[in-house]
């Protein structure tokens, strides 16, 4: 992989984590269309690299919110802090169910499956123009939301379905005001990231070597630079009601790889 692919490969997984894209079905589209020469182990390098900056530009951003949620967690009160800390907590169970007793069937979704993706695209398109249809209002995230959202979340594992478009997106369905269910939708994806970062380390699935380190660092500033922007972003864009914008082009990209996917069959 050359300085110029790692820089936009970073780039795509920074905007599309937190845009309601699908940062893993553009990352997979990317990599076919570059061609991904890397061994399996040596690709997944590089994805959990991004994966970790654009968790990193999380935290940066949300650095008040990750800050109260932890002292939230460790005041044993049953204040707003806490009950928020526990409602992450119990949003990430459905994630973790599928990861730990599915994990071989849904890495067998990441290797080059363009027309799953292209579906997959069109099924977040809908969920986007759908929410960008509900009303506002100002409810918070209750206890059977966050079950609701998590559920979500661990659908979004599949390459095509957005994962902050999914948790958004049933979210606001759900009557959720639009700034709290980006907030939540955010934060709750953190600690497992970093949760997957640690399993495959200590997993021995990822590896790095010398001839990598300029690789992953060009892919890690890009995709943490281009993570910060997003995040904005995307507060922004929830918080005036565009997902629209963002439904027509999941669709049409959706589209298109399914219809490059037929043609070269």
């Amino acid at each position: 992989m050359s300085y110029i692919e790692a820089i936009i490969l970073g780039i795509i997984q920074g905007l599309t984590e937190f845009l309601p894209v699908s940062s893993s079905g553009h990352l997979e589209i990317a990599k076919a269309l570059f061609g991904d020469k890397l061994l399996p182990n040596e690709s997944l390098t590089f994805t959990v690299v991004l994966h970790f900056a654009t968790a990193l530009s999380t935290l940066v951003i949300f650095r008040k919110e990750v800050s109260e949620i932890i002292k939230g967690l460790f005041q044993f009160k049953w204040n707003e802090e806490f009950q928020f800390s526990l409602k992450i907590i119990l949003s990430m169970i459905p994630a973790v169910i599928a990861g730990l007793f599915f994990e071989e069937e849904f890495e067998s979704f990441f290797s080059g499956q363009i027309l799953l993706v292209g579906f997959m695209l069109i099924v977040t398109s809908l969920l986007l123009l759908f929410a960008d249809k509900a009303k506002s209002t100002t409810k918070n995230v209750s206890f059977f939301n966050a079950i609701v959202i998590g559920i979500s979340q661990a659908l979004a594992i599949l390459p095509g379905i957005s994962r902050s478009g999914a948790t958004i997106s049933s979210s606001v369905l759900l009557g959720i005001d639009r700034t709290k269910a980006a907030r939540f939708s955010f934060l709750m994806v953190v600690p497992l990231i970093f949760g997957k970062i640690g399993k495959d380390l200590l997993s021995g699935s990822i590896n790095f070597n010398n001839g990598q380190i300029g690789v992953l660092s060009i892919g890690f500033l890009a995709s943490f630079i281009a993570g910060l922007f997003a995040c904005k972003w995307m507060l922004s864009i929830v918080k005036k009601s565009k997902l629209s914008y963002f439904a027509l082009y999941c669709f049409i990209v959706g589209i298109i790889a399914i219809a490059i996917t037929l043609l070269n069959n």
